[in-house]
Formats: C-alpha cells, sequence, structure tokens
C-alpha cells in the first residue's frame, strides 16, 4: 500500500510540474510573438520594458547593447516591418528561457527594403517573477529559394 501511494504522488508531481514547464513556455512564446510586433510598430517603451539593461543583440552587421537597439528601433535604423515566424520552440532550464525562431524578416535596413531568412535566438532570464531578454540574435540561413549559385 506504501508503495502504491508513493507512486501516485510522484505521477501528481510530475504532472505538476510538466504542467507548469507546459505554462511556462506558453508564457515565453507569447513574449517572443508579442515582441516581433512591438518591434515592427516601434514600440520602444515595450521593449525597453522587455530588455535587461544587460542584454545584447547580435546582427549580419554587428553587436550592441540595449541602448543601442532601442535607438535603432526608434530611428528606423532597423525597421523590422514583419517576421513570418515558421516555427518556434522553447527550451526552458531552470530561470532560463532559450527561443528558437525560424522567420523570414521583412525589413528596411539603409532605406531599402530586404527580405531574409534566419534561425533568431532569444534568451530570457525570468527574475522577481518577469522574463527579461537577455540575448537576441539573427543568425542568416540558405533555404528553398535562398541558394547562392553554382560556379
Amino acid at each position: 500500500m506504501k508503495m502504491i501511494l508513493h507512486a501516485i504522488l510522484i505521477v501528481f508531481a510530475s504532472a505538476s510540474t510538466l504542467a507548469q514547464n507546459s505554462n511556462a513556455d506558453q508564457e515565453v512564446l507569447k513574449l517572443s510573438k508579442d515582441k516581433w510586433q512591438w518591434m515592427a510598430d516601434k514600440n520602444v517603451d515595450k521593449l525597453k520594458d522587455l530588455f535587461d539593461d544587460k542584454s545584447v543583440f547580435v546582427h549580419m552587421g554587428g553587436s550592441w547593447g540595449k541602448e543601442q537597439e532601442l535607438n535603432v528601433i526608434e530611428s528606423g535604423g532597423i525597421h523590422y516591418k514583419k517576421a513570418d515566424v515558421l516555427e518556434a520552440s522553447v527550451q526552458i532550464i531552470g530561470n532560463t528561457a532559450i527561443v528558437l525562431n525560424r522567420i523570414t524578416l521583412l525589413a528596411v535596413v539603409g532605406g531599402n527594403e530586404v527580405t531574409n531568412p534566419f534561425i533568431v535566438t532569444e534568451v530570457y532570464v525570468k527574475a522577481n517573477g518577469k522574463w527579461k531578454m537577455g540575448s537576441l540574435s539573427f543568425t542568416k540561413t540558405m533555404g528553398p529559394g535562398t541558394e547562392q549559385p553554382k560556379k
């Protein structure tokens, strides 16, 4: 009887942990989705709250911190017009969430409209009950229609 009770407790504890992880997964994925819209809308007030003060951003043209990223978005140096998220996944490790997005990004860079396929890595850290972005990194991919010509 004792073993049966022990097994039941383990099942309930496992189910509770899975439900908590599933809720956290959905929370982070929604935050990631909202972030793309805030970037498209140039909503630096929402982004300022989301980006941690020590956050880092890696682009094709360089890397920088929170203030420069906010300035680039606000000024239109990079206008993230539309991110079509083709796939998104999240892995939560303790208080850290790693989001991988496969996207097609329509952006205006230096006055030119460009479309590029990317894998985007987002790292979020939960502190004081709130998720903050610690890193956003773009990796350009080679997909259908983006292959280099053969020589």
